[in-house]
């Protein structure tokens, strides 16, 4: 953990002013398209059943009543019940990777954005060794839980840190989300993981050109 170099990246990158709104609206956006929207009832047109009229409309003393599948009676089908829907919502791709950089120029103008070399696996896939690297280094839940997002699988970390949830976690870079970078106390990311984050949301950073068609 003992710092080898300095790496350069743009004030466009890691130095954003925070912008609450762009990420509220990044976290509600990833929010909406998580939820399954799988909740379905049955209507009185699914209800089986004849549609028969249960008792005459006047002269019964009782409210009037249509069939057996109304709703008002027991085994009738929902009135407004919840039909399968897509919660997902819409939100422009040059806001969504804006709010991704200014995730990360949260976290680096904190301090709280470590980038570590590639490769950032672990000699034994144990709990309680990956905890000790955590608290010597105070990595872990005493100093706040740490996110440690890698380029690819890294099979002993990925092991260790799955029963070691009170002081961080582990995902690969193609995993992450903005809540993500947001929800512990620090990132440790590997240079390659950050590098491709990076280029992955800059599309509000660069300008289409206009094609000319030229003249004949």
């Amino acid at each position: 953990m003992e710092p080898l170099r300095f790496e350069y990246y743009p004030a466009s990158h890691l130095h954003l002013p925070l912008r609450r709104d762009i990420l509220h609206r990044a976290i509600v956006y990833e929010g909406d398209a998580t939820r399954q929207g799988t909740a379905s009832t049955k209507w009185r047109s699914d209800v089986h059943g004849s549609k028969r009229k249960i008792r005459p409309q006047k002269g019964t003393g009782h409210a009037r009543l249509g069939d057996k599948k109304s709703p008002m009676l027991r085994g009738g089908g929902v009135a407004f019940g919840p039909k399968p829907r897509d919660f997902s919502t819409e939100l422009p791709r040059k806001l969504y990777d804006l709010a991704w950089r200014t995730a990360l120029s949260y976290r680096y103008r904190k301090g709280e954005l470590v980038v570590v070399e590639d490769g950032a696996e672990i000699d034994h896939p144990k709990t309680r060794f990956v905890k000790d690297i955590f608290e010597l280094n105070h990595l872990g839940n005493a100093d706040g839980r740490s996110l440690v997002i890698t380029g690819s699988f890294r099979p002993n970390l990925f092991r260790a840190l799955r029963h070691a949830g009170e002081d961080g976690r582990a995902l690969m870079e193609r995993e992450v989300d903005v809540k993500d970078l947001l929800e512990m106390g620090r990132i440790i990311i590997e240079k390659g993981a950050l590098d491709k984050i990076l280029s992955d949301h800059q599309s509000d950073l660069t300008s289409k050109v206009r094609r000319v068609t030229p003249a004949a």
